[in-house]
């Protein structure tokens, strides 16, 4: 397994388990409370905060263990970075139109927090899954 796909791995797992506990976080808020009244700051910025800690302690991991393979980029390599990155970008775009239209209809900051992270994650996990399928099918640039 070339050492981007394994950083697209650990890049997809990590966005998929910050957003669960996230979720788990927000979502297990008393009863009494409503959605919207939920403590989702804290949750958001430690969940961001950590899988950021995590992937770049993951990237090092990898790097260490593959020390051959770590810097050596091919054209293919490149090829799929640059593939997936722009598939996933796509998610951040929709995200920040999203938060506009929230924000221009007077929404309250909780759903616009919420749809902006949830695109960031969505852009994280297509991007990984796309460059995933790419290198375990095949890469066919257009």
């Amino acid at each position: 397994m070339a050492v981007e796909e394994k950083r697209a791995w650990s890049m997809l797992v990590v966005a998929i388990g910050s957003y669960a506990v996230y979720l788990w976080l927000v979502l297990g808020r008393p009863e009494a409370v409503a959605l919207i009244q939920a403590p989702y700051v804290e949750a958001l910025l430690w969940t961001v905060g950590l899988s950021i800690v995590v992937s770049i302690a993951a990237h090092i991991v990898i790097a260490a263990f593959s020390p051959r393979e770590a810097n050596v980029k091919d054209q293919r390599d490149r090829e799929i970075h640059r593939f997936g990155e722009y598939v996933g970008q796509s998610f951040v775009v929709i995200g920040g139109v999203a938060g506009l239209v929230l924000a221009m209809a007077e929404a309250a900051p909780f759903w616009i927090a919420n749809a902006i992270y949830l695109a960031f994650v969505l852009s994280s996990v297509l991007g990984s899954a796309v460059k995933i399928v790419s290198y375990r099918f095949g890469f066919h640039p257009w």
